[in-house]
């Protein structure tokens, strides 16, 4: 019996995967890594059956921000394309979140751009916008707002917040290398905090920022300690002006790769593919699901357009796949 199929047995029994065996894996090549995408499939039908799950966002406050991270069009550090405006009414946010619900998502994102949100009244208009989407549609509502603490997060639980959405982006042995302005440790707390209010976290990261394979793998077996409901993985779209402009795209295999590890050491998560996919998965974006993903984004990113979304589902009808309603 090879290790892939003894920790794939192990996995559907209820076992983990250590560091070292995730290592290995990463190393499979040629016909092994086609049985790698299949066995992470296997885990992913074990525990999430033939479910997707989609969400969207809306870009509600953007640019200025004072983070210096390598790959963001948004920051202060960059001179970028990127919009940049306020916070938007909630008339708007609210109607985004409509628009996304009857393009198919189950959760709505409010993102905005900055280290966190500026004073009580950004908050208000925030927690009205969450509380006007919970009465009013059919969509989970999700907010990204940067480093939280505990009273905000209970603030945003209480409109009617569902999910948090935060990444850690990277692992923590490389996030000096992509930002400097604030440390890894907040974002952790932040993750901790939004879980202490009881909000569901979505937390995950991209790929492509020059970290090593190991490194990947040191992010997933963090994400494992927090116990993060679910995973959105990026995959680098270098945008001009940024420090990672000239950055090399990585392959699709290698997404693939990346994708099906994930879903080997985070077996019952929900994992969400996002940014980047169509300029790095390419003609393979398909693959993504029989690669152990479990969800994606649809419509537009923070900064820039994403795939025509009567395009994705005909993708996932032509994968005898099921649209999942409800949060991410």
């Amino acid at each position: 019996m090879t290790l892939l199929q003894e920790l794939t047995g192990r996995i559907l029994a209820g076992g983990t995967v250590t560091i070292g065996e995730a290592l290995s894996l990463s190393t499979l090549s040629g016909s092994d890594l086609f049985d790698l995408f299949t066995s992470a499939h296997r885990v992913k039908e074990h525990y999430l059956g033939k479910r997707v799950r989609l969400c969207s966002i809306i870009n509600a406050k953007s640019g200025r921000c004072a983070e210096d991270c390598a790959f963001c069009a948004q920051s202060a550090h960059h001179r970028t394309d990127a919009p940049v405006h306020p916070l938007v009414d909630e008339a708007r946010i609210v109607e985004a979140a409509r628009s996304a619900e009857l393009a198919g998502s189950g959760c709505f994102g409010i993102v905005t751009s900055g280290t966190a949100i500026r004073g009580n009244d950004e908050l208000e208009r925030i927690c009205a916008a969450l509380g006007t989407i919970r009465d009013r549609l059919d969509i989970s509502p999700s907010c990204s707002l940067g480093l939280l603490d505990l009273e905000t997060a209970r603030r945003l639980k209480e409109a009617g917040a569902v999910t948090y959405h935060h990444n850690l982006e990277t692992a923590r042995s490389f996030f000096p290398n992509i930002c400097t302005t604030h440390d890894y440790e907040e974002d952790v707390a932040t993750v901790r905090n939004a879980k202490g209010a009881g909000l569901r976290v979505c937390c995950g990261g991209i790929f492509g920022m020059g970290e090593t394979v190991g490194q990947r793998i040191e992010l997933a077996f963090t994400l494992q300690e927090l116990d993060v409901d679910s995973v959105p993985l990026n995959f680098l779209n270098p945008i001009p002006g940024t420090r990672l402009a000239e950055a090399d795209f990585i392959t699709p295999m290698e997404c693939l790769r990346t994708i099906a590890l994930f879903r080997l050491i985070l077996p019952t998560k929900n994992i969400s593919i996002c940014g980047g996919r169509e300029r790095n998965l390419r003609d393979l974006q398909s693959w993504m699901f029989l690669a152990g993903a479990s969800g994606t984004m649809i419509g537009n990113y923070l900064t820039t357009s994403g795939r025509d979304e009567a395009q994705d589902r005909q993708m996932l009808k032509d994968l005898d796949l099921d649209i999942e309603a409800g949060g991410c």
